[in-house]
Order: structure tokens, then C-alpha cells, then sequence
């Protein structure tokens, strides 16, 4: 069964990875930022798997990585 929206999420999970590594954060720093599991950061990255994530989680990456949200949702690139 196909998910809704499952490419636009994976292509979410890559985004934050990439402006996480931009910003020479380890996936342990990021969680420890927002207050969640290591393992829920590697699960949102993770390429081949489909991790849907809130809005409110998606605005406190961004603002913890100190980048616009809608870098993350610009599926153009």
C-alpha cells in the first residue's frame, strides 16, 4: 500500500538531514535540541522510510537548525 504523501516526507527527512549536517549537528545534538529520541531524528531522515512528522515538530527542526521552514517543503529541488 502506497502512503500519502510518502515521497514529500522522505524528501522532508533528506532536507533536515542535509540543513543538519549544514549546521554540524549530529542527529544526538538535534534531538537533544528538541527534547526527542536520537532515534525518532534517524527515523525522520532516514531515506527509505516513511516517517510523517507533524507541523509543530517540522517548525521546531527549523527553528533549531535556524533555517525557513519552507526549505523544507520546496520539493522543486
Amino acid at each position: 500500500m502506497k502512503y500519502e504523501f510518502e515521497q514529500e516526507y522522505k524528501q522532508i527527512g533528506l532536507k533536515i538531514a542535509y540543513y543538519r549536517k549544514l549546521q554540524g549537528y549530529t542527529q544526538e545534538k538535534l534531538a537533544e535540541k528538541l527534547g526527542v529520541a536520537t532515534s525518532y531524528i534517524g527515523q525522520i531522515e532516514a531515506a527509505g522510510m516513511y516517517k510523517p512528522i507533524s507541523l509543530t515538530t517540522l517548525l521546531r527542526i527549523a527553528q533549531a537548525l535556524d533555517t525557513p521552514v519552507y526549505k523544507f517543503l520546496d520539493f522543486q529541488h
